[in-house]
Formats: C-alpha cells, sequence, structure tokens
C-alpha cells in the first residue's frame, strides 16, 4: 500500500480548496457534459476538434476533482496558537530586506497546495522557504536560488 502525501495548508486554504471542488463538481463538469452533447451533433467523431477538445477538458476537469479530493482528504492545518512566534514556520508572514540593497520583500510560507506567488504566498518546498524555516528576526540569511545567492536579513515574523 502507497504511503499518501499530506499536505500542509491554512484553514484558508483548505476552505479554498473546497470551494474549487464544489465549483467543478457542480458547474464545470455540467458544462463540460454540454460541451460534449452539442458536438456530438454536429456528427462524425473522428474529425470532429470540437468533440476532442470537450473531452480533453472532460478529462482536465475530472484529475483536477480527484487531485483536490487527495489533497483536502490528506490535509494537515496548520494551527496558528500553536507556533512559536518568534520563529518562521509554516503559516507564517516573513518580511525581508534584501541585502546590500535593501529591497524589502514579504511572504507567507504556505504548504504546496495553496502556494500562489502571485498573492505572496511561497510553497515550504521553495528555496526562499527552506532557507527561512527556523530562522528568527535578525537573521541573515543566505538563499539559494536558481539564480544565484540572495542574502537577505529577516525584518518581522507574524
Amino acid at each position: 500500500m502507497a504511503i499518501e502525501k499530506v499536505f500542509p495548508m491554512t484553514k484558508q486554504g483548505k476552505e479554498k480548496l473546497e470551494q474549487e471542488l464544489e465549483q467543478l463538481k457542480t458547474v464545470k463538469r455540467k458544462e463540460v457534459v454540454e460541451r460534449i452533447k452539442i458536438a456530438r451533433s454536429f456528427g462524425d467523431l473522428s474529425e470532429n476538434s470540437e468533440y476532442d477538445s470537450a473531452k480533453e477538458e472532460q478529462a482536465f476537469v475530472e484529475g483536477r476533482i480527484t487531485t483536490i479530493e487527495n489533497m483536502i482528504r490528506n490535509a494537515k492545518i496548520i494551527e496558528d496558537d500553536h507556533l512559536d512566534s518568534d520563529t518562521v514556520s509554516l503559516g507564517k508572514s516573513v518580511t525581508f530586506v534584501e541585502l546590500p540593497n535593501g529591497d524589502e520583500e514579504t511572504y507567507t510560507i504556505v504548504g504546496s497546495a495553496e502556494a500562489d506567488p502571485f498573492e505572496g504566498k511561497i510553497s515550504n518546498d521553495s528555496p526562499i522557504a527552506k532557507s527561512l524555516l527556523g530562522k528568527r528576526v535578525g537573521d541573515q540569511v543566505t538563499v539559494q536560488t536558481p539564480g544565484g545567492e540572495m542574502n537577505v536579513r529577516i525584518v518581522t515574523i507574524k
């Protein structure tokens, strides 16, 4: 029997996945089935690009539903009240200054299931998060990134 992967996430991250799952099951599935029905009415399925496209979308939707169900089933909720407030850990927002030029950046470290760099949420598996985890305010850290080393100083942890 395979060992299931655990997906650490915040309570908000799990709720967001549950909403996406509900949307996929109640709305998107029906839309795709309707597209397939319409495409079938065009006749010969062997040369029907609308049918092929709808079937591909159906496969994607069903795959995403399976993935989300697995993530929710194996979710491990990060509890804020059990975390050391002085140390960088999962669920915390970290502000650091890039050395020596002083560009300040803030990221929230979350599980890979809810990572969204555009919203400032980075995965605990990312190079930046791996380097920051366990560190404290004032610590200087060298982050190994694909673009080379980056030196930072932690300013705040929330």
